[in-house]
């Protein structure tokens, strides 16, 4: 089939790369996909040698109006232009829509995946369907890539870091950080230093890094010589491609995942993981954390520390118990593979659709 794929670049570590993960998954899977893209820039390092099947186009307001695809998906609500909802409407027989809405683990999910719900405006006499990810099986699952077994058993840790320029000693503890700017970072950073293995912390480019910096200096002002002894070791990662970020996870003890793709990505790394929700001044980030944490059967140190590192203010960090937490990364990885996978569920959802 031909896909039409709607997103509004709002966090370019997130909603593109959800976006684009999936195009690239369905273009695998042999559909044609058009991406439309307000800002496609982010592609640049995130999937630099783009996919075959998959097409890039600049959604703008002077954008022409094509033919619609066989399925048009609005990724979070982001409304197609009001000329290609017009177009749709004019179609016959007009394409399956299909509003694939944010990742959660709270029950609405299952309430609300799949139903239906009548247009008005210029799409007036379309129908469309709401597609939630999800955590169980009545929900649209996870994305999960139908080469990434291979591309783990390929992977060469040691060659992966030596190309960033780490040469990491077997003893080292390697941590991943990706995050907004959690007020504990420097509570965080503080610890590790004081930790008797020696710890790389690996630093994503953009606001993580730039909250690192800040903490540094922070502790550099009012804790001289905190990290006198070197035990921490912080490295500034360049901007990497999605399967580059997909390494960095698995050559990782612990990783920090922010929003909504990354979640998913440490999940399938099966390492433990350190979730850092987008901040809400009214809280609602909370009820969705708690949501993930008990799909996560996780311990309650673990439940406890995500608790001060999605604080909205500054929090008492409990102590960091990777090791512990290994096992309930290993039982999220399972559940996870016993998901539906989201590319195959959307491809049965179109298709039942379109034979209607």
């Amino acid at each position: 089939m031909r896909w039409d794929l709607f997103c509004r670049v709002i966090d370019n570590h997130g909603d593109v790369g959800v976006c684009w993960r999936l195009a690239a998954e369905l273009a695998a899977r042999g559909e044609s996909v058009r991406l439309w893209l307000d800002d496609p820039s982010a592609l640049e390092w995130m999937a630099p040698g783009g996919h075959a099947g998959v097409t890039v186009v600049p959604w703008n307001t002077s954008s022409p109006v094509p033919e619609p695809g066989d399925v048009v998906i609005e990724a979070f609500g982001c409304d197609p232009p009001p000329g290609f909802v017009g177009a749709m409407a004019a179609a016959r027989p007009a394409p399956v829509w299909i509003n694939l809405e944010y990742l959660s683990a709270e029950g609405y999910v299952e309430r609300s995946h799949g139903l239906p719900s009548p247009v008005q405006g210029p799409g007036a006499g379309l129908t469309k369907f709401f597609f939630y990810p999800g955590f169980s099986a009545r929900t649209g699952g996870l994305l999960r890539e139908q080469d990434l077994a291979a591309r783990r058993a390929a992977f060469d840790r040691d060659r992966f870091l030596r190309a960033l320029g780490i040469e990491a000693q077997a003893e080292d503890s390697l941590m991943s950080l990706f995050c907004y700017e959690p007020g504990p970072l420097p509570e965080l950073l503080l610890a590790l230093a004081r930790e008797e293995r020696a710890t790389r912390l690996l630093i994503t480019a953009g606001r993580a890094q730039a909250a690192a910096a800040s903490a540094l200096a922070r502790l550099n002002a009012t804790h001289p010589g905190w990290n006198a002894a070197g035990r921490l070791r912080p490295h500034a990662l360049p901007l990497l491609t999605q399967a580059g970020y997909d390494q960095l996870l698995w050559a990782c003890d612990l990783n920090f995942v922010r929003g909504e793709d990354s979640l998913v990505r440490g999940l399938l790394a099966g390492r433990p993981l350190v979730w850092h929700l987008y901040p809400q001044a009214d809280g609602a980030h909370l009820p969705k954390l708690d949501a993930f944490l008990d799909w996560l059967e996780a311990p309650a140190s673990l439940r406890n520390f995500h608790a001060a590192w999605n604080a909205t203010g500054e929090a008492t960090l409990p102590a960091l118990e990777a090791s512990g937490w290994q096992a309930t990364a290993e039982a999220a990885l399972r559940k996870v593979h016993a998901l539906p996978e989201l590319a195959a569920g959307l491809l049965r959802f179109a298709r039942d659709r379109v034979r209607i």
